[in-house]
């Protein structure tokens, strides 16, 4: 055929429309690059930071009003923190803190990473601490609750005496054990036609008033037992009641809240384990009990430190420790505190036990008898198991453990005495 071309031209016309589409494509693509090089089609989506966003995953809700708006500038995006929609702590331990400024936390942090600054933060205006309130005196006490408190623990102690410190100053006060329902109260006496004769409190407060030489004056030769659910509490104001056993044991409503009323009028519950160590039936009993004369959730049994004025402002400054007692166990002495002062106390040592062995003025154990031929200050069933079930039953021993149920007995009558000084007697609670 006369129009037909050559093969190898052919050929060449056939590659050239081949590649056409990719040569017009390749050319297309080098004009828009070169004239739309530099703008951006695309804004990029920047997520949001880790304290930011909703559905409750974040500190702050994006979505709440009082959320500070963003600032909209080139350099990274601030979130700031206001503490305005964060609900304050309600504990009581915490103070109100004041203000001028219009915001004093303004807490931020970068939505991005960027390069700290070098630039100082303004610190926030110095706060102004609130002014005490005429009402309320140390540790937070009302000064109604401290005359109320004075008027029931004033008469405990009859001056400050000729010269410093407590061994200068006469004491008057009575002690009593408390007679709960169930268990058995008077583990650590003994009791003769509803008399009790002799034993722990007896004892230790005979040695009070002979080592003072009747400075402190004590009701040792009349100790007797008082119901806990009995109005006569608020009338004797005895300084502690002394309650021991070895059972379980649980008090009736009537009970605790006359405790609660005595324990907040300024007295102390004293509790002795005449088991010694912890777990024992008393002690879980006596533990559980007083949670609920003082069932404070903020309030827990806590042990005094050795700083404590029960071994620092002693009568007896020799005793600087917790002394074993009965079979040498030595564990903390505990306290549940009201007002910052000691209104329960607890000895899981079982020093009650050892009190049932008297010592006479020369410090030697007392081994006197009564016309019965009963010791007159010994638990002869004690006495008779030393050295085979009780280990530490001598005068060295024993002379440590009255000692320091002195300086406790002290520190109970004088504890108040700082804190109630200036406010008014005749309030009650």
């Amino acid at each position: 055929m006369a129009n037909e071309l050559p093969p190898f031209l052919q050929k060449l016309i056939d590659k050239f429309s081949n590649s056409r589409d990719f040569t017009i494509s390749f050319a297309l693509h080098a004009i828009l690059v070169a004239i739309f090089g530099g703008t951006v089609l695309f804004q990029a989506v920047k997520e949001p930071p880790d304290f930011e966003g909703g559905s409750g995953d974040s500190f702050v809700d994006a979505s709440d009003p009082n959320t500070p708006p963003q600032p909209q500038q080139a350099p990274p995006q601030q979130t700031t923190f206001n503490p305005a929609t964060v609900t304050p702590p309600t504990s009581s331990s915490v103070s109100t803190i004041t203000t001028t400024a219009a915001n004093p936390l303004n807490f931020s942090m970068s939505q991005a990473i960027v390069a700290p600054t070098t630039t100082a933060p303004t610190a926030p205006p110095a706060a102004s601490a609130a002014p005490p309130s005429p009402t309320m005196g140390a540790e937070g006490m009302s000064v109604g609750t401290a005359s109320a408190i004075k008027g029931f623990t004033g008469g405990w102690g009859k001056g400050q005496g000729s010269g410093t410190g407590v061994r200068s100053r006469e004491f008057e006060f009575t002690a009593y054990i408390g007679q709960y329902q169930g268990g058995n109260w008077n583990s650590t006496v003994r009791v003769v036609q509803n008399k009790i004769e002799t034993g722990s409190l007896p004892n230790l407060l005979y040695l009070m008033s002979a080592w003072s030489k009747d400075k402190i004056k004590t009701n040792y030769k009349n100790v007797q037992a008082i119901k806990l659910d009995s109005d006569e509490i608020f009338k004797i104001k005895p300084p502690f009641i002394f309650l021991t056993g070895t059972r379980d044991f649980k008090l009736t409503e009537t009970e605790v809240a006359n405790l609660q009323k005595y324990v907040r009028m300024g007295g102390c519950i004293w509790g002795d384990a005449s088991l010694p160590g912890l777990r024992s039936r008393f002690d879980i009993a006596f533990r559980r009990e007083m949670k609920r004369v003082i069932p404070d959730v903020d309030k827990e049994f806590e042990p005094l430190p050795l700083n404590h004025p029960i071994f620092t402002q002693t009568y007896f400054s020799e005793v600087k420790e917790v002394p074993p007692g009965l079979n040498y166990y030595k564990d903390p002495v505990l306290a549940l505190k009201i007002y910052g002062e000691i209104a329960i106390l607890y000895t899981s040592n079982d020093y009650g036990d050892m009190w049932q062995i008297g010592l006479n003025h020369q410090g030697q154990i007392d081994t006197r008898r009564n016309e019965r031929g009963q010791f007159v200050a010994i638990n002869d069933i004690l006495y008779g198991n030393r050295d085979v079930y009780i280990r530490n039953i001598n005068p060295e021993s024993l002379a440590t453990s009255f000692k320091f149920g002195t300086n406790v007995v002290i520190h109970l009558l004088t504890r108040w005495e700082s804190k109630v000084r200036t406010a008014p007697s005749g309030a009650t609670l």
